[in-house]
């Protein structure tokens, strides 16, 4: 019901009526002694009850489909459809330009992956798992540190050389630089350098401000500015010489990586290969 969002869903997806369907809803609410469900003449939703309820079992029906998917599969074979939830920046600079090889390796397995800038309900929407940049966020499913990517500030060589090379942290002042957009004020994001336990704010301005990382190193790379960026999003930037680091002496400030996931009771095989995939790919980049 919750993933089909009707009776007549659910009931074309397991093969029963509507009345079916719906005594078996009614029934399921009599035994639980609550109301799962809001009705209306449109729609179905969950009740605050129901969300609860429904959080609770949904890794132990995903354990059980699973489990029942693999049964007389001795090495649980890594196939099906995996629902990957991912921050935009993540998605687009790291998971996606390396999913070949892991498609290579697991040939039966569908991946969908959504980018978003809010991790949102992870089990009421059917996600299997999520890597996601900042402090863990609440979610009924287990948070794992991945890593610690170091905060760089860099530019590319051709405005390097029109330009020059900051020599302090206030010199980012006298410079163009390309902003991000903080989502909960509108207002860029303010600039800090970190070495060792000094930390150096500084008022920094530019005639672009973006949202997203993508479009932020595409501006820095076609010479448009100085920008800050996690080391991981850009490494394959720095290794072709595409982009450079300015003040890397000031680098010390990191942003964590983590992923979201059931309990490893609950684990199935693709969740497993997928999180051994992610570790692969950021494995060298942070802390």
């Amino acid at each position: 019901m919750v993933e089909a969002g009707s009776f007549v869903g659910a009931g074309e997806a397991l093969g029963l009526t509507q009345p079916a369907v719906s005594r078996a809803v009614a029934r399921l609410e009599e035994r639980v002694g609550v109301r799962m469900f809001r009705r209306t003449a449109r729609a179905i939703s969950l009740t605050e009850e129901g969300r609860r309820f429904y959080e609770s079992i949904a890794p132990h029906l995903r354990a059980i489909e699973e489990a029942t998917s693999e049964a007389g599969d001795s090495k649980a074979k890594v196939r099906g459809r995996l629902r990957v939830n991912a921050d935009p920046g993540t998605a687009q600079l790291v998971l996606t330009p390396h999913l070949q090889p892991f498609f290579e390796q697991h040939p039966d397995l569908f991946v969908e992956l959504v980018a978003r800038d809010r991790m949102g309900d992870l089990v009421r929407e059917g996600f299997d798992v999520a890597v996601r940049l900042g402090d863990p966020e609440p979610s009924a499913l287990k948070a794992r540190l991945l890593m610690r990517s170091h905060v760089v500030t860099c530019a590319s060589p051709e405005y390097v050389a029109r330009h020059g090379a900051p020599r302090h942290p206030r010199d980012i002042e006298k410079h163009r630089c390309i902003l991000m957009r903080d989502p909960s004020t509108g207002s860029p994001f303010g600039w800090e350098f970190v070495r060792g336990r000094k930390v150096v704010p500084v008022n920094v301005s530019g005639p672009l401000m973006v949202n997203q990382f993508g479009p932020m190193l595409a501006a820095c790379l076609a010479g448009q500015g100085i920008t800050q960026v996690l080391e991981f999003h850009a490494r394959e930037f720095f290794a072709d010489g595409r982009l450079v680091q300015v003040l890397p002496e000031w680098a010390d400030e990191t942003y964590p990586l983590y992923a979201y996931h059931h309990s490893a009771q609950l684990m199935s095989a693709k969740v497993r290969a997928f999180l051994d995939f992610v570790v692969g790919v950021t494995r060298g980049g942070g802390t």
